[in-house]
């Protein structure tokens, strides 16, 4: 018998009240493994062209990989899929946590939710029995809250949940899908599919073991990847647990990598205190750690501000939240930016894309753009925490200004007008992360190039070494030169769509670099009972970046869609600081990725041999061949 999957997934028709299971066969999970492998497919298959994204046409998915809850060391994770309201792209995003364990242990490796209810409900799933029930005690309270009321109500403890704050009811672009009060699946605006079906929150509890093949080798192979880790990379891995990403704040602020004062300043210059909001600085207000399930990096925890106008009890904020209230807003009050954490975290807000449009507002404010009399009194001012709360609160609420910049910064911009579109960083309408691509452009490739714009956990620079059992393509280490690195950024781009495709955490799976551990496919034949190798994987990776890249031209997008503009391409160049003077052009990247991977530069589309190589027949006839 198999392991690492259950076999079933749950559909959900939130029109009609009514849901049923459907059983997928063991060859479904050898050619997408799970994740938003199992998501792209389904979703492709089952979603109309050009259907509106917050419109009851819409699939909002949660599924699982094959190494979700089996408890590997590379952690735990679900991800959630649809078409994005924010992009109008393919749209996922990952988060870790327990719910995608609990998911499964109730009996489903995925759950599919159509139609909109005509009142606010929940999906509650109770060992493989499912139901549809009344939300409207919940509904309008923030993510916690949820948590709190239905365990009580339940009477249990052990429930988890994938809830939606009043930001997503309110169909804020920027929300964002919340577990474990504070863990996020952030990017693409999801929260507002939740909240355009009137779907509250998913709760789940389940208690049957994951099945697994041989669980004494699982066991195995976790203990000599732990010992390795620790043993060759013991920097990273002892560093990391301590810190989390918040460890490298103020070294990525003083390199130029955490983008400064809305993308047109200098870390080192305007924003020379980065250790305030970094390392130390950070962790000298925890509590108690935390680590998503079965992970042995536990890099998450709890912090305690005991006093004053930030008092708070919230998960750590990591990097991206650090950098997007911090650097980029030149905030160096640490308990503020762990209080607006934890506003984004209750009210179900992207800490990126609500970061950025702050800083957005402040330079708008600076520039005399807005008015006082337009923010209702809040005066923006770089490094003003109380303001910066203030309107975070407001964006959180849909009220007063936070209304006009609740739906990100394009969108605002074209509000506000005066020019203010010069001002803002994004790729097809996505705020651009918190890694500068002037400073790693195979990173920032991924922004481009990826089926999801703009986003941090697609880019490839730090795994641009070798990967154990992969013919990696060749590549030049001068991170300036434009030519002959297609090949590569394709393979470590399939090798990212594998890892979320599984279920685990990229940070542990930058480890298997390391001579003699256990890989993904060491996990998977231990876990599953198959004969895999991670070359074979590495093309399942590939048949999901096709998937997803599918989506994208069935909607109408090509590569022309997704360009770095401005700022944040270095158009201007900076004139001081360790970036000055550079620019970027990802058009050679992108093109050469694009002849690597047979996928049209102009049109986007995968070609007809590679979709049929790949066992997508139908994807290449309605491409090629459909009118």
């Amino acid at each position: 018998m198999p392991g690492g999957f259950i076999g079933k997934i749950l559909k959900v028709d939130l029109t009609l009240g009514k849901v049923h299971e459907e059983t997928l066969h063991e060859s479904f999970y050898k050619t997408w493994l799970g994740g938003y492998g199992l998501g792209a497919r389904i979703v492709y298959d089952e979603i109309m062209p050009k259907t509106d994204p917050l419109g009851p046409k819409n699939i909002m998915g949660f599924t699982t990989g094959i190494l979700t809850g089996a408890f590997t060391p590379l952690g735990s994770s679900f991800t959630a899929v649809g078409k994005s309201p924010l992009t109008g792209t393919w749209g996922d995003s990952r988060a870790g946590g327990y719910f995608g364990a609990e998911l499964k242990s109730a009996g489903f490796d995925a759950v599919f939710c159509y139609g909109r209810a005509s009142k606010p409900v929940y999906l509650w799933i109770n060992e493989e029995n499912a139901e549809i029930k009344d939300a409207s005690s919940i509904w309008g309270k923030d993510t916690y809250k949820t948590e709190d009321i239905l365990r009580e109500e339940h009477g249990d403890k052990r429930i988890q949940f994938a809830s939606i704050g009043p930001a997503g009811e309110k169909l804020s672009l920027m929300s964002c899908i919340i577990t474990d009060k504070g863990r996020a699946a952030g990017r693409s605006g999801l929260g507002a599919l939740m909240g355009s079906k009137n779907l509250k929150t998913v709760a789940v509890k389940g208690t049957r073991q994951i099945p697994m093949f041989n669980r004494e080798k699982v066991m195995e192979l976790r203990k000599k990847f732990v010992e390795l880790a620790k043993a060759e990379r013991e920097f990273y891995y002892e560093y990391f647990t301590k810190y989390g990403t918040s460890g490298a704040t103020a070294m990525l602020a003083l390199s130029g990598d955490a983008p400064c004062k809305n993308w047109k300043g200098t870390g080192s210059i305007d924003f020379p205190d980065a250790e305030r909001i970094s390392d130390e600085n950070v962790i000298k207000y925890l509590t108690r750690r935390y680590a998503c399930h079965g992970c042995a990096m536990p890099c998450g925890g709890y912090i305690k501000v005991e006093t004053g106008s930030y008092a708070v009890e919230a998960m750590k904020p990591e990097y991206e939240t650090l950098a997007s209230f911090g650097t980029l807003c030149l905030n160096d009050n640490i308990e503020s930016i762990m209080f607006v954490n934890d506003i984004c975290s209750r009210y179900g807000l992207d800490t990126i894309s609500t970061g950025s449009t702050v800083a957005f507002a402040i330079e708008c404010y600076e520039d005399g753009l807005i008015t006082q009399e337009d923010t209702q009194g809040i005066e923006l001012k770089w490094g003003n925490a109380d303001s910066i709360v203030k309107l975070t609160e407001s964006i959180a609420k849909r009220e007063g200004f936070g209304a006009v910049l609740a739906d990100g910064v394009a969108i605002a911009a074209k509000k506000i007008g005066k020019g203010s579109e010069k001002y803002i960083a994004h790729v097809a309408g996505q705020e651009i992360p918190m890694h500068d691509p002037k400073v790693m452009p195979t990173y920032g490739s991924g922004y481009v190039i990826d089926a999801t714009p703009a986003r941090h956990t697609q880019g490839f620079e730090i795994y641009l070494d070798t990967l154990p059992g992969v013919n990696m393509p060749p590549f030049s280490d001068d991170k300036y030169d434009y030519h002959g690195k297609g090949a590569a950024i394709a393979y470590m781009s399939y090798y990212i769509h594998l890892v979320n495709a599984l279920g685990v955490c990229l940070f542990p799976s930058s480890l298997v670099t390391i001579e003699g551990i256990p890989n993904h496919a060491d996990f998977v034949n231990a876990v599953t009972g198959w004969n895999t190798s991670m070359q074979e994987l590495i093309v399942c990776g590939e048949r999901t970046a096709c998937m997803r890249q599918a989506f994208n031209v069935r909607e109408g997008f090509t590569p022309a869609d997704f360009k770095i503009v401005g700022r944040a391409a270095g158009k201007p160049t900076l004139v001081e600081g360790p970036l000055k003077g550079v620019t970027v052009d990802f058009d050679n990247w992108a093109k050469e990725y694009f002849d690597y991977a047979e996928w049209d530069y102009e049109t986007g589309k995968p070609s007809e041999k590679k979709l049929i190589q790949l066992g997508l027949e139908d994807v290449a006839e309605q491409l090629h061949h459909k009118a």
